[in-house]
């Protein structure tokens, strides 16, 4: 089984945490929606899996590029 790491593409806050450690996501199933600007941005599974881990809070700011989840694919 491969580990896949999922970082974020943007800096903002956790708006809203979709999906927990334990549960199955499709590829391009939404992990967590992000807020920059005003803006609600989705964060997308590359792939089918497990949620292993989530590595971020709701409510919590994060940079860009930084570890947020992980994934067993």
């Amino acid at each position: 089984m491969a580990v896949v790491n999922v970082k974020s593409e943007i800096a903002g806050n956790v708006w809203k945490i979709q999906s927990k450690p334990g549960d199955r996501i499709e590829a391009d199933g939404e992990i967590m929606i992000l807020e920059s600007m005003k803006m609600e941005i989705p964060v997308l599974s590359p792939k089918a899996g497990v949620i292993r881990e989530i590595k971020v809070s709701e409510g919590e700011a994060i940079g860009e590029g930084q570890l947020v989840a992980v994934i067993d694919a």
